[in-house]
């Protein structure tokens, strides 16, 4: 290990350029090309790259100094392999590439151009900076931002600088934050979108702690409870799938009017189909091993064919349907970390034995921890089943944007009257829970119908 000096690269044709984020702290292990601070002059924001790895011994700027090439960023411990690229690199700055100003927003976004950033030579101490900063309700207050959203927050997120900028400006955290944009990336919309939230959940511009409403709606606070006066009580940390998902139903959950349509498919002819494409598996090694799920996924599809509102996404401002032509299907799949939705795409166009291979593909890299962001985006509807562990039925909630989802249930064999006498039949549990908003009592029992006459014949599924 050796200690490195890390300095501004060229910057182009600036004198010097403002710091506006600092985006690493000390202790931080870096990867080379990850961003270290974001710098801002009259025409563009730009991120400096690291130029090595390492870990960060100690910073050496401020959110808003004046820099400029060859000034002194921070003390890199890094390796020996990993010193001597960047040894090279030091010894000749002038070849170092400049930094890439941010793009702008792309013209599809609806969002305003984030404002003109200050201009190059004003040197504002931190304490400053914090008291010329705007409040989430819009008013000039002081406004003492927590260091963790200044650093912390906004390093672990994926957003343009103007963005990052935009939400600094606002008060919001950029790592609550989910992006609508491509790949994840948060835009100026989900800013926006997160301040509202922030406003109405406490009606004086402070967000209700996470899982709880707060006073601002007119429902008290949860209280906090001194467990251990009762026994002996330990504290466990949330994983951060678990904080994120909860967040995310949470949000859903107050937004969208649910509704839960509960329903069964006798699946006895599925499931004896089933049993002999296994069988057959199990013979010949060719294929996969089928689950009820990929039954599941075709008669969602099916369904979603003949009810097309199912297949759509309302709007944020809530007068425009946007209908979707595509069937992508998401699986909710349960990980030791939590919950997470992979997406399997075109499931309209695929085999039985493909989606097969393919759930077993996702569902490994879920519990793997390989999933991408990309891998859980761009779902039209959502499947959570809960058969391989048991119950009955339960109310899934909605995965916005989508306006449906499906709950299946533990299939179990009852007494079916056939008009003459009772026969056994397999009889799986379905619940759909919807968005009342966009779909009606009436259409919600009309897919779950439709599911369940897929599933009870599936050579309807050729049709």
């Amino acid at each position: 290990m050796t200690i490195q000096e890390i300095r501004v690269p060229d910057i182009g044709d600036f004198d010097s350029v403002e710091i506006i984020e600092v985006l690493v702290d000390n202790g931080d292990k870096i990867e080379v090309e990850d961003s270290l601070i974001t710098v801002e002059s009259d025409k563009a924001s730009m991120e400096i790259p690291a130029p090595a790895a390492g870990i960060v011994k100690e910073m050496k700027v401020l959110v808003g100094d004046s820099i400029k090439q060859g000034d002194l960023l921070l003390l890199l411990e890094v390796t020996a392999a990993a010193s001597t690229q960047a040894d090279a690199q030091a010894a000749a700055p002038q070849a170092a590439p400049a930094a890439e100003p941010s793009k702008p927003q792309s013209a599809t976004q609806s969002a305003p151009a984030a404002p003109p950033g200050p201009t190059l030579q004003r040197k504002p101490t931190p304490s400053a900076a914090a008291e010329q900063r705007p409040t989430a309700t819009g008013q000039g207050e002081s406004n003492t931002e927590p260091a963790s959203i200044s650093h912390a927050a906004f390093k672990k997120a994926y957003a343009t600088p103007s963005v990052r900028k935009f939400a600094r400006e606002l008060g919001a955290d950029l790592s609550k934050i989910s992006g609508s944009g491509r790949k994840g990336r948060i835009v100026q919309e989900d800013v926006k979108q997160y301040i509202k939230e922030m406003m109405s959940f406490g009606g004086n511009g402070q967000r209700g702690a996470p899982g709880g409403v707060s006073a601002g709606m007119g429902i008290p606070p949860m209280p906090e409870v001194d467990f251990s006066q009762w026994g002996e009580v330990s504290s466990v940390k949330l994983s951060r799938i678990n904080k994120l998902t909860g967040e995310f139903l949470h949000r859903n959950w107050l937004n969208i009017p649910h509704v839960t349509q509960y329903d069964e498919a006798d699946i006895s002819e599925m499931e004896a189909f089933r049993q002999q494409l296994n069988a057959e598996f199990k013979q010949t090694g060719q294929g996969s091993k089928t689950t009820p799920l990929v039954f599941v996924m075709k008669a969602v599809v099916a369904a979603l064919k003949a009810l097309p509102r199912f297949n759509a996404s309302l709007e944020p401002n809530g007068e425009t349907l946007i209908q979707k032509h595509y069937y992508h299907i998401g699986i909710a799949v349960d990980t030791e970390d939590g919950l997470v939705v992979p997406v399997i795409r075109d499931v309209d166009q695929k085999s039985l034995n493909q989606l097969s291979l393919e759930l077993v593909e996702v569902s490994t890299k879920a519990r793997e921890k390989k999933l991408k962001p990309g891998d859980m985006q761009g779902g039209c509807f959502s499947i959570s089943s809960l058969g391989g562990i048991g119950g009955t039925k339960f109310t899934p909630i909605i995965n916005a944007p989508e306006v449906a989802i499906l709950g299946v249930s533990r299939s179990k064999m009852e007494p079916v009257w056939n008009g003459s006498e009772f026969e056994p039949r397999l009889m799986l549990p379905l619940s759909l829970s919807y968005d009342h908003r966009v779909i009606d009592g009436a259409d919600g029992a009309r897919f779950t119908r439709y599911v369940s006459k897929m599933l009870s014949d599936i050579r309807r599924l050729l049709v």
